[in-house]
């Protein structure tokens, strides 16, 4: 077992410690200090972070994957699209530095919903019961990586959520 898979929710929380991290400088060096960070304590309706900036409020759910990785798709909770401007954030990372980018980004524009998605796949369990079937999982669906508008750095990602330029 490798320290990949053994140690993922420290290598997770490592990864969102990291991108809080780089908005909040980004913020602090270009736009005043304005940017707000709230963690919600359960994760009922799929968003991981509530971010911020001039009126703007952003319910966003976090996936990571290392640059190098062939993941196809991300799992997205539908009551993410019940929130104004919801949006998820596909975080991509070097494995052997864990320096972010690109940040594949699933959303609208500031203050738009996120996307109707109830015509994507719908998700299941990735483990089966007893007898090997893998249940729906109604209130997930499966976005391609297709789906997903590749933002190569923090200041696009900053600038697609808060409308900032640069």
């Amino acid at each position: 077992m490798t320290l990949d898979t053994h140690q993922s929710v420290y290598r997770e929380k490592l990864i969102e410690h990291l991108f809080i991290g780089e908005l909040l400088k980004l913020s602090w060096l270009r736009h005043a200090a304005t940017l707000e960070v709230s963690h919600g304590l359960i994760d009922r309706s799929g968003h991981d972070l509530v971010l911020e900036v001039a009126g703007i409020v952003r319910h966003v759910q976090l996936k990571t994957s290392a640059s190098s990785s062939a993941t196809a798709s991300q799992k997205i909770h539908l009551g993410l699209c019940a929130k104004p401007s919801g949006c998820v954030v596909w975080i991509q990372f070097d494995k052997a530095s864990l320096a972010l980018g690109p940040f594949p980004f699933l959303g609208g524009a500031p203050g738009e919903p996120l996307p109707d998605l109830t015509a994507c796949k719908v998700a299941r369990h990735s483990k089966g019961n007893a007898l090997g079937h893998k249940a729906e999982r109604p209130n997930l669906r499966v976005v391609p990586r297709s789906g997903f508008k590749r933002l190569e750095s923090i200041e696009a990602l900053y600038s697609a959520m808060f409308g900032y330029d640069g």
